[in-house]
């Protein structure tokens, strides 16, 4: 080791350095012995070979980081420091930050998962971003921007001039150019200390198990077992290794910076568990054995490389001296830097040792600009070295060194250099052969049959880099840029010819192909060269010269291309007095590819040419001028034909027995993903071919290919009907490309449009399929290199923006002016698009298809060719297509339905609107004597000859034809596309107006008058039936009618009457009869009667708590009598309000159980344990039914007690079913009839109900049938006695005489739970041992009123303790109540208790409003729990949101002036009152020991979300996990109840929940929710999680939607998003309304998976 570090210190004079240091000598005796050393640097490494081992080994023990960092901070880094900056490091830092300025660059390395942002208008390419800080206090922030998850390697370019249009620094980084240090002697000081640090770093970390240890190096004889960590391997799977061969436990197994000692030990045992790990694993691990010293001095190389950061970071002279040190050339190993040594052997270094250097290289090399270019030309030189090495990591690409091309290659400038100097072009394109080499065959073309998946995705990344170098085309070209990039040029070439016509198909006859064979591969490089084809261009375009010298190279390659050749001499072939004279090729018989780059690429290389030509003034050495002589365009037409003839034939279902791979490849031909660089360029192919070829001859050509020659040519006539149904739909798509060459004119070159018209047309197409989402339209469109689509600037122009609702999304739809431009034969719809529109313009009403387009939907005016194209239209009247047309056209007339289709005829008369529309054209816009598009005149003309050989009359005869058309019932969609025609033929030969007006017109008008009177009749006989139908089903149900109540609606009853719910004179209730939802039976709601049941959920509930985190007590010592004021958590029964009969219940029950149980991943959507299951008609999730509670109305008797049970046995069975349920969900514990608890949880459940209900302020009667009302005292096994103690011991908290001493202080109780207790149990009463009596109605009545009396009085009480703050209120203070409400104060403050409370400036209004502010909760849920109890409907103006005191109070029969109730009976209460506030706990409470709650209370809420999504993505970039100090991606989870965040589904932060190991979220929605929960996962990728147990969740759209009214879920468009109140809210009443569990079970039924998620790792 130390012969290969030999960079030695030039001794500093002793004497001054002894007299600097000789305050520090004593701190460092290690300093001490370098400062005398003859030769330091040589000392400075013994001490360090002496030191390490010592820090890092610890003689076997369980390694410390914060010690070892305390001790290598103290022996080893301070001194550095102090000899590097040759005083103390504090003040020579100081001095070195005065005389330096701050770097312009951030430089910032992005982790892996780091939000980074990218702007839409200024950045250069999509790979400039900016990191949050920078981009927060940049002018980007108000752009268009974009924001994605960082997959970790890169860096902020926050700076970089070359990244950004505009705004190139943030504010914190717009300082100028740094300044190098000025200290003297400090940069000779640091060269020589980073030469010697950096060559032991490199040494170390370079070090392999075969290199031979140093003597010096070995301390002692001990060796380590190495694992190192890879991407291939499973955690289980390491788990399980390790466990069988070191014995080591699931803690022990977790990897740490990529690498792991396993054992420790002599060598014979080390190799022995290398061996036996080996062997246990398939797939071999990766383990070395190291020596201890080897271990202990990389670990401090590591430490060293971070060390090495925060030095550079001082200054940016330390980053010039370490970049000068790095690059350094070596002349004992071959001139190769230690930066190369590095780079060189990244691929064998550990994941932890790769971060750091990659980390090094960022904040050095890569921030100076002239170090990053000589850094650049070695990654150069290296390069195809690097990809190797990568292709055989086992490591993904971001902590590979191969990642920091984006960093070089995107930089425009040193691109250009790179390629001139470089010619790294060249470099990558050898690089891809070179790798892909093995998969050529012996035509030197791709087969990729049997690759290697992972190793082609990684070969595919190479052409990213590729990609980065053409990003930024050059605006002056020098000579060698031109010579270079031609060589590179043609290089790629040569890869184009290695894929020109690879994977090569040939149709199977007979049987079906056995082994499906690959098109994955070539169809994945086609998608990566699709932007670089491109690239290629722009940059040929910006250079006349090149441009010409690239056309040659391009026609020079495809005329050297030998790819499916023809095998016969060429001959003629013969129609309309036409000869073509071509070489015979069938697609059906020989074997043809979809892959024709180099084709693809002269032509767009032709059509720039040609565009360029039309744009720029004297352009003479265009590539088609120079070549035409040359130039056989039917051979450049012939490849692209082919492959447009495959996909007809595939179409026509002649290739089904190639399988499905053709079938793919022919959809991803057409597909946007790939059709801009295939079928786009095969159409332009064959368009240049159109414009040079005679007309005839293009059209017997395409006749040839598509085989149908023969069909037009003579009467070729075949019975088989599978062959004619092939004919057919070659027909159809044979004419569909002649549609598409004259009519696709919207490309630039071709006419004179702008890529903004291309983008028009593309997204008017898109919409007159439906309308769509910005998503779905952006999806639909083609990206460029940037990845943009440049729809923002076209979508206002052509379509209008529907906002979105509460769900859903917002929708983009077609201007009716933008209609006009719609063809139905667009060439980029595919067969599902075509469809629609078709169905779409069929089932649109006949008055808005004049608005959805033309009525005949005719074509539509295209723009016209450019003058080198204009020769295309010639195929509209070439004699051929005549022919054909008059063909087509006569099967139809002679109507033998297997000779012709719908669809033909319907691209025929496109055809013939086609040439019409432009003769109209070309006559509108130049005079009669110019124009020489002779479309009519010659379709008028007649050619000698027989009628079977000449052209037919084609406008006298044809006319007639359509005359006949028009009355073929089977062409009745066609009518308004042949009256067009006529019409315009009309126009342009106005002779044959006589005929047109006499024979048509009249024809039309007898068939309208037929129609319509057919029409008439038949609705007149369907007017007759369902007449006869509603007569017969009243006369069959006449008894459904007579028994049918008149109103089913709750009707209010105005305050003014007499309706009371309590005391005398209350009003008694009507029965109710009830449907089954299964059988459909009706049944009225009587006592006798068997049960009518409703479903049901029980669950868990914090929905009303007041303080978050605290759980309710489930020990079998609790008892829950009493409810804490703070509601911490309750036990909620919710119900979708559906009946059933019981008995039809246990069936549906018991059939979903059997049912359930063989369903996959069942239990992760029903519970059967817990009695969950469905509701049968809203598939509401259920766990329990309870008792319709209207039966409890008729059971009311007359006198004052009944001997007589009541109820039936099947009602007694299901409210025990209830309330059995309640008590184990609610006290989480096993089923138990007979435990006391069970009537406590069933009041308690009610009383929670109804509070959650309440909290909305309109009262809604209708709503109590979904409250669970379970009179228990007698229903129940369990005895009077228990019950009656419950109520004695409720009733001590307002008797402080009965109480014990566990009773609570009125502040300790909420009161609305102690009168549904009081109210439900006081029946218990009356009854004894020996017989079961109850009470009458009438002492029900005043039961109940003066429990609500006495309770109501307490809670006023309650609520004056509890008040700390009172309104301002002005005036009143005569009036009565104000009067009153200070007297009860007056009163409590007498008790000198309070007076540390309240205050004797509070005047009684305030008192008044206070305490009406304070009751209004409490009774409100009163009168809703009366109503349920007693059914006496409330008063009408407590469904408005004010002025509901007076109406509550009357109901309740209080008085409206509450405080009457402590004047009426002041002997009665004035004791209570003392006797109340004189309990021990409330003078705690009033001093603050024990937590009192404010009435009314707070509602709780979601919590707050700011506005802008990136203020999350801001919060989530400073979390920090609370048990992790590893810089490992975390997944922030935000806890939507009480904005805790939490880091979810990490190791780190897993908890035990009743003995199992969960994650964060689960543990923390046990305590916050009660085991329900909402969070926003993961922060940055946008998506809601609901939780209900530990085992079922699902995800929900968050409430965050972008511009265009959508969610991004996983940040994938990445485009802006704000809040939505609305979606917000939504989620806040799934909360509130106890709906989070049916909205998981409703997901989970319809979302199907084989692997269900583990939702407590969460």
């Amino acid at each position: 080791l130390l012969s290969n570090i030999c960079v030695l210190y030039v001794i500093i004079e002793r004497s001054i350095l002894i007299s600097k240091f000789e305050d520090h000598v004593v701190i460092f005796p290690v300093f001490q012995t370098w400062l005398h050393a003859t030769d330091s640097g040589a000392q400075l490494l013994r001490t360090v070979v002496e030191q390490v081992p010592q820090i890092y080994c610890l003689d076997g023990k369980e390694p410390n980081t914060q010690d070892e960092e305390e001790v290598v901070q103290s022996r080893l880094l301070q001194p550095l420091e102090f000899l590097l900056f040759g005083e103390d490091p504090q003040a020579g830092l100081e001095k070195l930050q005065q005389g330096s300025a701050s770097s312009q660059l951030c430089g910032r390395v992005f982790k892996e998962g780091e939000t980074v942002y990218s702007c839409r208008d200024c950045a250069i390419d999509p790979t400039c971003v900016l990191c949050m800080n920078c981009f927060q206090d940049s002018v980007h922030k108000v752009h268009r921007y974009k924001m994605h998850a960082s997959s970790g390697g890169g860096f902020c370019d926050c700076g970089d001039l070359e990244a950004w249009k505009t705004g190139p620094c943030c504010s914190k980084h717009d300082s100028g150019a740094a300044t190098a240090m000025e200290t003297p002697g400090l940069r000779e000081r640091a060269q020589k200390l980073f030469q010697v640090l950096l060559r032991y770093t490199t040494d170390m970390l370079v070090w392999e198990e075969s290199f031979e240890l140093a003597a010096e190096l070995v301390m002692e004889d001990t060796f380590y077992c190495v694992l190192y960590n890879d991407e291939h391997h499973s955690y289980d799977h390491v788990i399980y290794t390790l466990q069988r061969s070191v014995q080591c436990d699931h803690s022990e197994a977790h990897t740490h910076t990529g690498r792991r000692a396993v054992k420790r030990g002599e060598l014979r045992s080390c190799q022995d568990a290398r061996d036996l790990i080996r062997h246990i694993s398939l797939q071999p691990l990766r383990v070395e054995i190291l020596h201890s010293a080897v271990m202990a001095h990389q670990s401090f190389a590591m430490r060293l490389g971070t060390w090495f950061q925060q030095i550079i970071g001082y200054s940016v002279g330390f980053r010039q001296v370490f970049c000068q040190v790095a690059l350094e050339p070596n002349s004992e190993l071959d001139q190769t830097s230690l930066i190369s040594r590095l780079m060189l052997h990244d691929a064998r270094l550990y994941k932890g040792a790769r971060k750091i250097i990659h980390e090094l290289i960022f904040c050095s090399l890569l921030m100076e600009t002239e170090y990053k270019r000589l850094f650049a030309i070695e990654f150069t030189k290296h390069y195809m070295q690097l990809q190797k090495d990568f292709i055989l990591d086992d490591h993904e690409r971001s902590i590979s060194i191969t990642a920091l091309s984006v960093q070089i290659f995107t930089v425009p400038t040193l691109a250009r250099q790179l390629i001139e100097e470089c010619n790294v072009i060249k470099v990558i394109v050898d690089t891809v052969m070179e790798l892909l080499s093995e998969h050529l065959d012996a035509n030197h073309r791709f087969h990729f049959q049997g690759y290697n998946s992972d190793k082609f995705f990684r070969i595919q990344v190479i052409f990213n880099d590729l990609r980065y170098i053409l990003i930024s085309k050059p605006s002056v070209w020098t000579e060698a840029l031109r010579t270079q990039f031609l060589e590179g040029f043609r290089v790629f070439l040569e890869l184009l010819n290695c894929m020109q016509g690879m994977e090569e198909v040939k149709r199977q006859f007979g049987q079906h192909i056995e082994v499906e064979p690959e098109w994955e591969a070539g169809f994945s490089i086609q998608r990566q060269l699709r932007h670089i084809l491109v690239m290629f261009q722009d940059w040929c375009s910006s250079d006349d010269t090149v441009l010409l010298l690239s056309f040659k190279e391009c026609h020079r390659a495809l005329m050297r291309c030998n790819n499916q050749p023809f095998h016969s001499e060429a001959i003629d072939y013969y129609m309309c007095k036409h000869i073509l004279h071509v070489r015979p090729y069938k697609v059906s018989q020989e074997p043809v590819s979809i892959h024709l780059p180099i084709s693809r690429a002269l032509a767009g290389e032709e059509n720039l040419s040609v565009c360029l030509s039309s744009v720029t003034s004297p352009w003479t050495i265009t590539g088609p001028s120079v070549l035409q002589e040359s130039c056989d365009y039917t051979l450049w037409a012939e490849h692209p034909l082919r492959c447009v003839v495959l996909a007809a034939q595939v179409s026509a279902e002649m290739w089904r027995r190639n399988g499905l791979s053709l079938v793919s490849q022919v959809y991803y031909y057409q597909d946007v993903k790939c059709r801009d660089e295939m079928f786009d360029k095969d159409v332009i192919m064959l368009q240049i071919a159109a414009s040079q070829m005679d007309p005839n001859h293009f059209i017997m050509l395409i006749l040839l290919r598509f085989e149908l020659f023969d069909v037009f040519n003579g009467n070729h006539s075949n019975k088989d009907q599978e062959l004619l149904k092939q004919w057919n739909r070659l027909t159809e798509e044979m004419l569909y490309l002649i549609i598409i060459v004259v009519g696709e004119r919207y490309v630039p070159g071709i006419s004179q449009v702008t890529k903004e018209d291309v983008m028009m047309r593309e997204v008017i197409h898109l919409l007159c399929i439906e309308p769509m989402a910005h998503s779905s339209l952006v999806k639909g469109l083609p990206e460029n290199e940037s990845h943009e689509t440049g729809l923002e600037t076209v979508i206002p122009k052509v379509a209008t923006f529907k906002k979105p609702g509460v769900s859903g999304h917002g929708l983009y739809e077609v201007k009716k002016e933008c209609l006009l431009e719609f063809n139905p034969f667009f060439f980029h719809y595919s067969k599902s698009q075509h469809s629609k529109e078709q169905r779409r313009y069929v089932r649109s009403p006949a008055g808005e298809r004049s608005v959805f387009c033309s009525p005949a939907l005719r074509p539509p005016v295209p723009p016209p060719f450019c003058p080198a194209f204009s020769t295309i239209v010639r195929l509209l009247c070439c004699d051929i297509l005549i022919h054909v047309l008059r063909r087509v056209l006569q099967r139809a007339v002679e109507d033998r339905a297997t000779y012709w289709t719908e669809a033909m005829i319907q691209r025929a008369l496109h055809l013939i609107g086609q040439g019409l529309s432009e003769e109209k054209t070309q006559l509108g816009g130049h005079p009669v004597e110019e124009v020489t598009f002779d479309f009519s005149l010659k379709a008028r003309s007649e050619s000698a000859g027989t009628d079977d050989s000449r052209v037919f009359p084609f406008l006298s005869r044809v006319i007639l034809g359509l005359g006949g058309l028009h009355s073929l019932p089977s062409l009745e969609a066609q009518k308004d596309m042949i009256k067009w025609i006529l019409q315009v033929v009309f126009v342009l030969s106005f002779p044959l107006s006589d005929w047109l007006t006499q024979i048509v017109p009249d024809k039309d008008k007898a068939e309208r008058k037929r129609k319509a009177d057919a029409a008439k009749l038949h609705r007149q006989k369907i007017m007759a039936q369902m007449s006869a139908m509603q007569k017969n089903f009243i006369e069959s149900n006449k008894m459904l009618y007579d028994n049918m109540p008149e109103s089913s609606q709750w009707e209010p009853v105005s305050s003014t009457g007499s309706w009371l719910a309590l005391g005398r004179g209350s009003t008694p209730a009507e029965r109710e009869v009830l449907t089954c939802i299964l059988c459909q039976e009706v049944q009225e709601v009587q006592a006798h009667s068997p049960a009518m049941v409703l479903t049901a959920c029980v669950q868990r509930s914090t929905v009303l708590t007041q303080c978050r985190g605290k759980t309710l007590a489930c020990k079998e010592t609790s008892y829950p009598l009493f409810m804490p004021p703070d509601l911490a958590v309750g036990t909620h029964t919710g119900s979708c309000g559906h009946v059933m009969h019981s008995t039809c219940w246990q069936k549906y029950f018991e059939a979903v159980q059997n049912a359930t149980r063989n369903r996959l991943h069942a239990e992760h959507i029903i519970d059967l344990e817990n009695g969950e299951y469905m509701c049968p008609l809203c598939k509401s999730l259920c766990n329990t039914v309870y008792v319709f509670h209207g039966l409890f109305l008729s059971v009311q008797p007359n006198s004052h007690v009944c001997l007589e049970r009541k109820f039936s046995d099947s009602i007694t069975e299901m409210l025990v079913v209830c309330a059995t349920t309640v008590h184990r969900v609610g006290l989480q514990t096993a089923p138990n009839e007979l435990c006391p608890r069970v009537a406590i949880m069933s009041w308690n459940t009610c009383a929670f109900t109804i509070q959650a209900i309440g909290q909305q302020p309109p009262f809604y009667p209708l709503i109590s049938r979904y409250i669970p009302l379970l009179c228990l005292p007698c229903l129940t096994e369990l005895s009077h006695a228990v019950i009656q103690k419950h109520f004695t011991d409720m009733f001590g908290a307002l008797l402080p005489a009965m109480s014990s001493e566990n009773t609570p202080s009125i502040v300790e109780i909420d009161f609305f739970h102690l009168l549904v207790g009081l109210v439900l149990a006081i029946p218990a009463l009356y009854q004894e041992e020996a017989v079961d009596l109850r009470p009458s109605a009438v002492s029900s009545a005043y039961n109940h009123l003066h429990i609500l009396q006495l309770v109501t009085v307490a809670h006023i009480v309650q609520v004056l303790l509890c008040s700390t703050d009172y309104p301002a209120v002005s005036g009143g203070e005569d009036g009565e109540e104000a009067k009153a409400a200070a007297e009860l104060y007056a009163t409590l403050m007498c008790l000198r208790v309070l007076l540390s409370r309240l205050r004797s400036d509070v005047s009684g209004s305030s008192v008044a409003e206070r305490v009406r502010t304070g009751i209004r909760p409490f009774l409100r849920c009163a009168a809703l729990f009366f109503y349920c109890l007693t059914g006496v409907p409330p008063p009408e103006e407590l469904s408005v949101t004010t002025g509901q005191m007076e109406a509550l109070c009357s109901y309740l029969a209080l008085p409206s002036n509450v405080f009457q109730l402590f004047q009426c009976h002041s002997g009665t209460v004035s004791p209570l009152i003392r006797r109340w506030c004189g309990h021990p706990s409330i003078a705690k409470a009033l001093k603050g020991e024990i937590q009192t709650i404010s009435y009314p209370r707070k509602r709780n809420r979601l919590i707050d979300l700011p506005e802008d999504y990136s203020a999350l993505l801001n919060q989530a970039s400073h979390f920090q996990c609370p048990n992790s100090m590893d810089d490992e991606r975390k997944h922030p989870t935000l806890c939507l109840f009480c904005g805790t965040i939490l880091c979810s589904q990490s190791t780190c932060c897993q908890s035990q929940l009743d003995g199992e190991d969960v994650g964060a979220c689960t543990a923390h929605a046990a305590t916050c929710g009660a085991g329900v929960g909402m969070f926003l996962r993961w922060v940055r990728e946008c998506e809601i999680v609901l939780m209900a147990s530990k085992t079922r969740g699902c995800t929900f759209p968050a409430p965050y939607l972008d511009d265009y009214g959508e969610t991004d879920p996983q940040l994938g468009r990445g485009n802006p998003l704000h809040l939505c109140p609305e979606r917000y809210q939504k989620l806040h009443q799934l909360w509130q309304q106890h709906c989070i569990l049916e909205e998981i079970a409703r997901s989970l039924e319809v979302v199907h998976v084989m692997f269900a998620f583990e939702w407590q790792m969460l």
